[in-house]
């Protein structure tokens, strides 16, 4: 995690994608446009859309470690299915199990923080976040945030539509649409996966990816594929429209 407001990268331990092949977008997308190009039909990056200066600034080591160090976090194990939870002192898992993914270690043995956030504790944290404005009609947002080590992530899975911004750090996404499923094993990590089944597939049966940095708004729709890579440690909070 980052100290200060500087960002501590482990660099050169994952390489990003050659080529972004997600569509980018600026703040001039009008909320018409996104429904039509991209709500119901393929993923966008956007930029510029909202300001998260002040929410970032909350999410420094320092900051958050004084607001929420002996507070109890839900780890989930970093496999398709999630089957194992384990709560920890928030300050244990930032200084003994944020560490660098270990490319030999199996999903479920894996432990991850992300998406089980107690709201009353966290809430006044998340006030702080600006989502981005368009919605999906008849959905409601729900944020979950999350703090993960340089290698680790989730492997392939889907869920219903929402949106990834990255605070710290840089987080690689790797999407495929709902009637084009992945070739993985759900207890194998993305890491895994990006060294042993990513340099075999023909281009024509690669993924749709590309790496976000802070800032940066990557929206999925519903029923799409992805799986991620933290490619330093990384700050993230997503906003799930269920």
């Amino acid at each position: 995690m980052p100290k200060g407001t500087s960002r501590c990268r482990l660099v050169g331990t994952v390489p990003e994608e050659e080529r972004c092949t997600v569509e980018r977008a600026d703040a001039s997308l009008t909320y018409s446009l996104f429904l039509q190009r991209f709500a119901f039909s393929r993923p966008v990056i956007l930029r510029g859309v909202t300001d998260n200066s002040a929410f970032r600034a909350l999410c420094t080591r320092e900051k958050l470690l004084a607001a929420f160090g002996a507070h109890l976090v839900r780890l989930s194990t970093a496999n398709t299915y999630s089957y194992r939870k384990v709560d920890v002192p928030f300050r244990e898992y930032v200084e003994q199990l944020l560490k660098p993914q270990d490319p030999a270690q199996l999903g479920s043995d894996t432990l991850y923080f992300f998406g089980d956030n107690n709201f009353t504790e966290w809430g006044p944290l998340f006030q702080q976040y600006v989502p981005p404005a368009f919605r999906i009609p008849g959905t409601s947002p729900a944020y979950s945030f999350g703090i993960a080590g340089s290698g680790s992530g989730v492997p392939f899975h889907w869920h219903g539509p929402g949106y990834s911004e990255v605070i710290f750090g840089r987080k690689r996404w790797f999407l495929y649409p709902p009637d084009k499923t992945p070739h993985f094993h759900p207890n194998e990590t993305t890491l895994a996966w990006l060294h042993h089944t990513y340099p075999a597939l023909p281009l024509a049966e690669r993924p749709l990816e590309c790496t976000l940095r802070p800032g940066e708004v990557l929206y999925f729709p519903d029923r799409w594929w992805h799986a991620t890579l933290n490619l330093d440690t990384s700050v993230f909070i997503s906003t799930f429209l269920g």
